[in-house]
């Protein structure tokens, strides 16, 4: 999965054992170098790149490539849903309450899923989505120079 190595969407796929079609590869490449993108935000940018895709054909893309574990759906409250590729591990996000920039932030503590219930109700826990909600330094800046 990405990481400090090239990327390559296709090979991607392929692994996946989903075809490879230029709409996927354009959805996958866009939100590669974007991070946290909404279908909103990753439809402009394959538009760019293709000349024209609808909303659901990037939705779509993005529903099969999340049911093989090439992208994770996250909604941090009340944003839409976000789109990464960061799917190998149960990491965190920091989120920006000033400007809503999203940072990746790895476990806290131990291995997935980072944290245990006190009671898990019986669920076998799989997953634990932890936000961290705060101002990032440029909004902290921002702010400091406002308050001056």
């Amino acid at each position: 999965m990405p990481g400090t190595e090239v990327w390559d969407a296709e090979a991607e796929l392929r692994g996946a054992g989903m075809r490879v079609t230029r709409q996927r590869i354009a959805v996958l490449s866009a939100l590669q170098t974007r991070p946290h993108a909404s279908a909103e935000t990753l439809t402009a940018v394959t538009r760019e790149a293709l000349g024209s895709v609808s909303v659901q054909a990037v939705y779509d893309v993005l529903a099969a490539c999340a049911a093989h574990g090439l992208v994770r759906r996250i909604q941090p409250a009340g944003s839409p849903a976000l789109f990464e590729t960061r799917t190998a591990d149960n990491h965190h996000h920091l989120v920006c309450q000033g400007c809503g920039r999203i940072d990746d932030v790895d476990c806290a503590v131990g291995t997935a899923p980072c944290l245990v219930p006190t009671d898990a109700h019986g669920f076998s826990v799989a997953q634990a989505e932890v936000v961290f909600w705060g101002t990032c330094p440029t909004c902290a800046v921002a702010t400091e120079e406002t308050d001056r």
